[in-house]
């Protein structure tokens, strides 16, 4: 007992210690409850074996004022060592909610660290609280509870002052939150007061965050179909990543085309049919690798980014077409019979009709991924003999 009543009070003092000197970056180590660190863990220990901890933070003229923080914290770490995620995820929401209104009274921006933390804590906890719930048959509801109480810190920084720069980290978190909830459209709400605001610059960001900002605009500019854009900011973050930590380079090699070497070296195998299917127009093969590797692209948050790589297959596979029938008969290559890629695809073993090749034809010409016109009578695909294959941002799929 007396034990945990000393490492009980020295986590008291060190918390005590690190407001009065303003020092961030000591407090941020005292919140990072899923960091596993061995101090963290003890106290843990020790508040489940002295459980009157609410009188000693009472008892401390130093820390009393915050007790609101730390008696909700107390709890989370209590919960978090015993495994209950849902407990400590709750606790852990009212500690973070006393600390943002402590955060908004102080001037400056020295507790910029460990509101960090706090913004990284709650959606790390709410996952796992959310996988608790699912698994005793509940509805998951933590992870978006995360996402309204990030918005709530968001708003806070994003004001005059130099707090606002941990805006930018605050919304990645987000970014996170709703590439996993499936709920990306949210994200354009705040894209929005980024880039519009004019509170905001840029530049002035730390470029750990403008990195990570950039990747999850470049993951969504290529679900929205605007490439050139996806490539501007994918290029950003892959330049400017930290090169020695691999998974920062593996992510943001998304905007590339890989070579079995890079998908080897950063441990992304599961990609190399899905290069090739893009290579040889083998739609049948890209199928198969997105059923094969479900579970990991659903888990990269990749799967509907991969799906849409249909309509470059499809265009890649036409285009294989046009070159064999130009070297039998330059002279007609630009008229492709409909038929003639209902064969192809019936080659690949996919069942379609001459209907429903039409469909997916006009989809490319609509996309700019063809150039050409219908000969509905012939059913005929008559293409443009100058750049009948727009590239991909200016880039080809390599041959």
């Amino acid at each position: 007992m007396g034990e945990a009543h000393r490492r009980i009070t020295d986590y008291l003092n060190r918390f005590s210690d690190a407001v009065s000197t303003q020092d961030g970056a000591s407090l941020k180590h005292l919140l990072s409850l899923s960091s596993n660190s061995p101090a963290l863990l003890s106290l843990a220990d020790a508040l489940n074996v002295f459980q009157d901890f609410n009188r000693l933070i009472k008892q401390s003229d130093n820390d009393s004022q915050f007790g609101e923080i730390l008696v909700h914290l107390f709890r989370a770490f209590q919960s978090y060592r015993v495994g209950n995620s849902i407990d400590s995820y709750q606790a852990f929401e009212k500690s973070a909610n006393s600390f943002i209104q402590e955060f908004r009274n102080w001037d400056t921006a020295w507790a910029l660290p460990a509101l960090y933390v706090i913004a990284y804590e709650i959606r790390v906890l709410a996952e796992r609280a959310d996988k608790e719930l699912a698994s005793n048959g509940k509805s998951p509801e933590k992870l978006k509870g995360a996402g309204s109480f990030l918005m709530k810190v968001f708003g806070v920084l994003a004001g005059k002052g130099l707090k606002r720069v941990g805006a930018l980290y605050v919304t990645c978190q987000l970014f996170k939150v709703y590439f996993k909830l499936g709920t990306v459209h949210l994200c354009r709400s705040v894209i929005r007061s980024i880039e519009t605001a004019r509170i905001f610059d840029f530049e002035e960001f730390p470029i750990r965050d403008k990195v990570a900002y950039m990747y999850y605009t470049g993951r969504l500019e290529v679900f929205n179909e605007n490439f050139p854009a996806a490539d501007h900011k994918l290029s950003y973050a892959l330049k400017h990543c930290n090169p020695q930590r691999e998974a920062n380079t593996c992510c943001t090699c998304e905007g590339i085309l890989p070579n079995d070497w890079l998908l080897e070296k950063y441990n992304l195998v599961e990609y190399r049919n899905v290069v090739q299917a893009l290579k040889s127009g083998d739609l049948q093969l890209l199928r198969h690798a997105l059923e094969e590797h479900e579970d990991r692209f659903l888990q990269s948050g990749v799967y509907l980014v991969l799906e849409k790589l249909e309509l470059q297959v499809y265009q890649r596979l036409i285009k294989k077409i046009y070159f064999i029938q130009k070297q039998k008969d330059p002279v007609k290559a630009h008229q492709l019979k409909l038929e003639v890629i209902v064969k192809a695809l019936k080659w690949l073993e996919i069942a379609m009709d001459v209907d429903e090749v039409e469909c997916i034809v006009a989809i490319l010409i609509y996309k700019n991924l063809v150039k050409g016109y219908f000969a509905h009578k012939s059913k005929v695909v008559v293409l443009s003999k100058q750049d009948p294959f727009p590239k991909l941002n200016g880039k080809p799929v390599n041959s």
